[in-house]
């Protein structure tokens, strides 16, 4: 799917630039995912995607309306599994990493030089061997802004003790290709544990504590040499599933009772359409005011209600032989009801994504409270 024309959402999140960027966090691994999409067309890419954090990734990718041509990996990571292969599986988007990777399911095997093109912008791929062999980082069209993974950190840089890590190569790398880009481009590293989110060439070359100031190759290599670093504690697990791409080794089981999606927020979602299709299946909570459940505004027939504010109270009330569908006016408040019954455990419940409002909108039917 490639979008030709920005919708209006897409514009406002970019605060009505040509470019939008978001920088996302994965706390367990210290891990940076970057989403960048060129407004204009709604086209974008996303770079070292977490597998476990999927459904964020691809719910604000939905929400926002961006067409997503690639999930790109700077290298292949020793301490996360990449969530490419199931943005691939979700959206149909190429799965890009270096070609010298070697890895399985990668469909834009990538060379030093090549471009990645999202709608009239592109990144180009710069070869920065050292950390692995195969780690590359990515430059904007513009030389504003550079993503250099494991090569280059905030103040120090990808470690060269495993996975054909070379500390030679990697200064090298940083010296020739990142530090060769103007010194007021933006670095966007791959990780980060103690909050820095950004840096600049300039910055770098003048602070790493590694290579920066009048630091030579020899210090370099005698301090990358000499760091006696324990193993990634996930090594074993992310090498084997980095090299698959985050292909699952066997395919989890469709378990899911509906056609669920997840917001950006992270609730559970139902459309309108498939709720229709299926009431006698389910229990539809109703969570308004006794005003407005009575009022004119209608409710959707067989519904039961249970104000917000009772909630709490009065949750054993609700049938546990069928799976519970929240809903309120526009979404909100059943949204807060949503998350209270997920957290004291109730498996099966989603919100109704837009509420009343949404389905009327889309001509499915509401009963007034005489009609009762």
């Amino acid at each position: 799917m490639v979008a030709t024309s920005a919708s209006p959402l897409l514009l406002a999140a970019a605060g009505g630039g040509g470019l939008l960027f978001r920088q996302l966090f994965d706390a367990p691994t210290g891990t940076f995912t970057y989403l960048l999409a060129d407004v204009p067309s709604g086209v974008g890419v996303l770079i070292d995607p977490v597998f476990e954090q999927h459904e964020r990734d691809l719910s604000l990718i939905r929400e926002l309306g961006i067409a997503l041509v690639a999930s790109i990996d700077t290298h292949a990571h020793a301490d996360h599994v990449t969530g490419s292969w199931l943005m691939h599986a979700a959206t149909g988007c190429a799965i890009a990493l270096a070609a010298a990777a070697r890895a399985e399911n990668v469909t834009q095997p990538l060379q030093h030089g090549d471009r990645i093109s999202f709608g009239g912008r592109h990144l180009e791929v710069r070869s920065t061997p050292g950390h692995t062999d195969g780690c590359v980082s990515f430059v904007l069209d513009d030389q504003s802004m550079a993503f250099s993974g494991d090569a280059l950190l905030v103040r120090g840089c990808g470690r060269c003790d495993f996975q054909q890590g070379n500390a030679h190569t990697l200064w090298r790398s940083i010296t020739e290709q990142i530090f060769s880009l103007p010194d007021s481009c933006l670095l966007y590293p791959g990780h980060d544990y103690t909050g820095r989110t950004v840096t600049s060439v300039a910055e770098e070359k003048a602070f790493n504590a590694r290579l920066g100031g009048s630091a030579s190759e020899r210090d370099f290599v005698g301090h990358m040499e000499n760091m006696k670093l324990p193993h990634p504690g996930r090594i074993a697990e992310a090498l084997p599933g980095n090299l698959r791409s985050g292909k699952p080794r066997q395919e989890a089981a469709e378990e899911a009772w509906a056609p669920l999606s997840r917001s950006y927020a992270g609730l559970p979602e139902l459309l309108p359409g498939w709720v229709a299709e299926h009431l006698g299946g389910l229990t539809i909570l109703d969570v308004r005011s006794a005003e407005e459940f009575e009022g004119p505004d209608g409710r959707i027939a067989g519904s039961q209600w249970i104000p917000l504010p009772e909630l709490e109270a009065r949750r054993g009330e609700i049938s546990t032989g069928k799976p519970a569908v929240v809903v309120c006016h526009s979404g909100s408040r059943s949204a807060l009801a949503t998350q209270q019954l997920l957290k004291a455990g109730r498996g099966q419940v989603a919100n109704l994504r837009g509420g009343l409002s949404r389905w009327g909108d889309e001509g499915y039917p509401l009963e007034s409270a005489t009609a009762s």
